[in-house]
């Protein structure tokens, strides 16, 4: 196999894969042998037709999408450990024209698969910013109560103080998240997205445009959320999981919980970190 790697400005890695010929031509040949076993033509029992008989009736897009299924995975983590990279999304694969190894001329395959790693962020002053804000809450007045700080507020101060590049790809990926997501809901209310686009005032493009600023949002918020907990070495119980199933309102809820355990753990974590960030 031979890879290369190109990282963009905007933090996408690119990485180019060649699957040998060889290695093809084995993947195809595999999936040929399974076909002929499986075809049933007339005039002979199922699996006792001649090869050539058999493949003159395949269809040969299927068999390619077959082995791209079966060596793309395999060669691209591959590529990931040869080069030192921890994805943190599914890559985006763009596949070349691919030739038949059945012609002549075996070609190699290749196809470019795009990815990101988690990206560095610096919190930078953000535990100063909130002190100074939540110091105002703790000051009592005799004969007032005092005021609690808006969770809007804390959230505000602690984007303020944050740097941070996120990849382009990253970040047009959870906009893609955010209007499948709409889109689920528009079906649910008996809505086409014209419909929903009408009475919002709202058109694709201002649409993809708006999600695009809540995706950067969330993502920052989610790595700073992240970074903090690590720091400051915030973690989860398994008590603390159990409780959580435990308080589930009914036994599907607590049945999907239970399937779900790494994502529960994620989601107490970040709520203890914010947390965290109200007693500065």
């Amino acid at each position: 196999m031979i890879s290369a790697t190109q990282r963009q400005e905007n933090g996408t890695i690119s990485l180019t894969i060649t699957i040998p010929s060889g290695d093809v031509k084995k993947a195809w040949d595999e999936m040929v042998e399974n076909a002929v076993k499986d075809a049933e033509l007339p005039g002979f029992r199922k699996g006792m037709a001649p090869k050539h008989l058999v493949e003159e009736k395949l269809d040969k897009t299927k068999i390619k999408e077959d082995v791209l299924k079966k060596l793309l995975p395999q060669y691209y983590i591959e590529a990931v450990k040869e080069n030192n990279i921890n994805p943190i999304l599914n890559p985006k694969i763009h596949v070349e024209k691919l030739e038949d190894p059945t012609s002549d001329k075996i070609q190699d395959w290749k196809f470019t698969a795009l990815t990101c790693e988690t990206p560095k962020i610096e919190l930078n002053n953000y535990k100063d910013k909130i002190k100074s804000l939540t110091a105002k809450a703790k000051i009592v007045v005799p004969g007032k109560e005092s005021q609690e700080v808006k969770f809007e507020d804390i959230v505000k101060a602690l984007m303020d103080s944050i740097k941070v590049d996120i990849p382009e790809i990253l970040l047009e990926s959870e906009v893609d998240r955010l209007l499948a997501q709409t889109l689920d809901e528009i079906k649910r209310l008996g809505l086409t997205l014209d419909q929903y686009l009408q009475s919002s005032g709202k058109t694709p493009e201002s649409l993809r445009e708006e999600y695009r600023t809540r995706a950067r949002n969330d993502i920052i918020l989610e790595l700073a959320l992240q970074k903090i907990a690590k720091d400051e070495k915030i973690t989860v119980e398994r008590k603390e999981i159990e409780e959580a199933i435990q308080k589930a309102k009914d036994p599907n809820e607590r049945k999907n919980l239970e399937n779900n355990r790494y994502l529960l753990a994620n989601i107490i974590r970040q709520q203890k970190t914010l947390d965290f960030l109200k007693s500065l």
